[in-house]
């Protein structure tokens, strides 16, 4: 899973004008991917590249207690979304940043071979969509861009940041299943990724900018009109 992260996002977003920006939402969503990549630069989780692990991802992710556990992926939800209490004052803006942090572990749980945890040890987790590419590709489609467009309708503003986004987006996943395998682990694919998830958050703040959702909207233009 990898633009499927952003489909909890992109769905928050519309639901209600009380989320977090979108922005901060993509954010949300990959936290733990991007926690794990600065881990394992650190030494304190790690991966390898294994040829044949599964039929779309050479990743054997033998070693991700701290982010990818149900435990793990919790208290990163319950941290970020202290922060975002903290900087918004609305318990449901933050329960929906938890939420959307949390999902990254649900949305794994489809697509890995059995490498999740609950608490970091024990029974390896994974329904392993990742064999078979005929389900899991459309489903990842399927899952980011109707949450896409749910969002493009409940809200209002310029297309043009919305379709940049959209169109990084695919050339993103396009890149992730169609390009060079990764040959290993270092520092140049492990910024690559990062770098990958900075341009997609920014990308996201400039359309969670530029767009209006359609209730604070209406609420806005029945206040002026008393």
């Amino acid at each position: 899973m990898f633009i499927g992260h952003w489909a909890p996002a992109l769905a928050a977003a519309a639901v209600t004008p009380r989320a977090p920006k979108l922005g901060v939402l993509f954010i949300a969503a990959q936290l733990v991917d991007w926690a794990f990549f600065i881990f394992v630069m650190l030494g304190v989780e790690d991966m390898r590249i294994t040829p044949g692990i599964s039929a779309m991802n050479p990743m054997d992710l033998y070693h991700m207690p701290y982010t990818h556990s149900l435990l793990g992926t919790a208290a990163w939800s319950i941290g970020f979304a202290a922060l975002v209490y903290i900087w918004r004052r609305d318990l449901v803006s933050a329960a929906i940043a938890a939420a959307v942090v949390l999902s990254h572990w649900l949305l794994d749980l489809l697509v890995h071979v059995p490498d999740m945890t609950i608490a970091g040890g024990g029974e390896k987790l994974g329904f392993g969509l990742w064999n078979y590419p005929a389900i899991a590709m459309p489903l990842e489609l399927a899952l980011t861009f109707w949450p896409f467009a749910f969002y493009i309708s409940r809200t209002t503003g310029p297309s043009m940041p919305a379709l940049v986004l959209a169109a990084v987006l695919l050339v993103l996943q396009m890149v992730n299943w169609f390009g060079p395998p990764p040959e290993a682990v270092d520092a140049a694919f492990l910024l690559t990724g990062l770098a990958a998830f900075g341009v997609a958050a920014l990308l996201a703040w400039w359309v969670g900018h530029t767009r209006v959702h359609n209730d604070a909207a209406g609420l806005a233009k029945a206040v002026r009109g008393r």
